[in-house]
């Protein structure tokens, strides 16, 4: 029985925020799937493979995936996530990905379109291992209080993934076709580049879950 309604869910189309989405399905009556629009490089290919993996999980529950712009282009200016230059490399470690504040942004932009549509749960997947300061349970708890008071509307922030890690959360998501998942940093055309941090980091999950990567890389 399905015990709650409304939740947005903020989606890349990666694995952690597709398996979330898909589990999400089972205990809420309406799903949005959120994707924001920053201008990385990587955007493109991050959308359409979240297309073909929505579709590939369509239920009635699921609504139609919307789309928020948030330019950040002055803030990330000379930053390899908007020039393509010095990407973060396999052995790069994970201190190199982090975009600052990017969590922050992504909250206030989407909690505002959820008070706009009286949607009162968001939901993201950051893991146990996510290394970051705007992926603690302690953020999560203090923003979702303020953007609640500063918008005059209930926002419960939703983290089920906090406590998990990489290899549990992989096997919650066993049977979904993953392979339709996203995440690299700089893909070739529409395929993952096989060389970046980001594929590095998804090839080590697959074979610490001990299941089949049937993910098309480039290398």
């Amino acid at each position: 029985m399905l015990s709650h309604t409304k939740i947005a869910v903020l989606t890349s189309g990666g694995i952690d925020s597709a398996i979330l989405l898909f589990r999400l399905l089972k205990t809420f009556k309406s799903v949005y799937p959120i994707y924001v629009r920053s201008g990385h490089q990587w955007e493109r290919a991050e959308l359409y493979w979240l297309r073909r993996f929505l579709k590939s999980i369509e239920t009635p529950r699921l609504k139609p995936l919307v789309c928020l712009s948030l330019a950040t282009g002055d803030l990330y200016r000379h930053h390899w996530s908007q020039t393509g230059r010095k990407i973060p490399r396999a052995s790069s470690p994970d201190r190199d990905v982090y975009l600052p504040g990017k969590n922050i942004l992504l909250i206030t932009k989407t909690s505002v379109y959820c008070a706009l549509q009286d949607i009162p749960n968001l939901a993201l997947g950051p893991l146990q291992t996510n290394p970051f300061p705007d992926a603690k349970a302690s953020f999560f708890k203090a923003i979702g209080r303020a953007v609640s008071q500063g918008l005059n509307f209930q926002i419960s922030i939703h983290t089920p993934f906090l406590r998990r890690s990489k290899k549990s959360v992989m096997r919650l998501g066993r049977t979904l076709p993953l392979e339709l998942t996203f995440s690299c940093l700089s893909p070739k055309r529409l395929t993952h580049c096989g060389a970046c941090n980001k594929c590095a980091e998804r090839k080590r999950a697959f074979r610490s879950a001990g299941l089949k990567d049937q993910t098309r890389y480039a290398r």
